[in-house]
């Protein structure tokens, strides 16, 4: 079996990293942090989450969606920082703009299971990831969900690009290592115990060409 391909990964450093957690801090007290539940059993997941951009991925009993309001307040959901915008643009060559941010917050003992994202209508468009805060666990394997994985750990300020053969590998955290950093305790009030933030660019519908 041919081997999944290493995502591309680079990293913003300290100084980025806190600068793009102020505007990620902006947005959520925009759009505040939800907890989803899983399609039909509405089991809750262990990550909260909100977004930023023209789009924002929800889940409910109904399903896995992109909408452009926040399901709590049916609010549009706030515009994507442009330093986003910079870093989509710097780990790719995809000719548009991403649509929509995913900002999922793992606080103590959160993590996510194996999964792809299919819910897009542009598969040769990247997922870009940006890391802030504790690291992360992040196991990386195939199309197929018993294909063998890899697993690596991401730290405050890794963006990460699955792109090609890595767009539709199956993903997922294993775990956080709480408190290995105090990023997010700059704003309490909003992330309570510290933990991780992982922001997830993606474009959702097809590009008119």
């Amino acid at each position: 079996m041919t081997a999944i391909p290493a995502p591309i990964r680079k990293s913003l450093g300290a100084a980025a990293a806190e600068a793009l957690l102020e505007e990620i801090a902006g947005v959520v007290a925009a759009a505040p942090l939800f907890r989803p539940v899983l399609p039909r059993w509405g089991t809750p997941f262990s990550v909260m989450m909100s977004n930023c951009g023209t789009l924002g991925w929800v889940s409910d009993k109904s399903g896995y969606r992109y909408q452009p309001r926040h399901p709590a307040t049916d609010a549009p959901w706030p515009a994507m920082p442009a330093s986003l915008l910079d870093i989509w643009s710097s780990v790719t060559d995809y000719r548009f703009p991403p649509e929509a941010c995913l900002i999922n917050y793992y606080a103590r003992g959160a993590k996510m299971g194996l999964h792809q994202d299919r819910d897009e209508a542009d598969f040769s468009a990247p997922v870009v990831s940006v890391s802030l805060g504790d690291t992360a666990r992040f196991r990386l394997g195939g199309v197929t969900r018993d294909a063998p994985a890899t697993t690596f750990d991401l730290v405050s300020g890794d963006v990460m690009s699955l792109a090609g053969e890595t767009r539709l590998a199956f993903h997922g955290i294993d775990r956080v290592f709480a408190g290995s950093s105090e990023l997010l305790l700059r704003h309490p009030g909003l992330f309570a115990s510290g933990g991780r933030l992982n922001l997830t660019m993606r474009r959702v519908t097809q590009p008119d060409i």
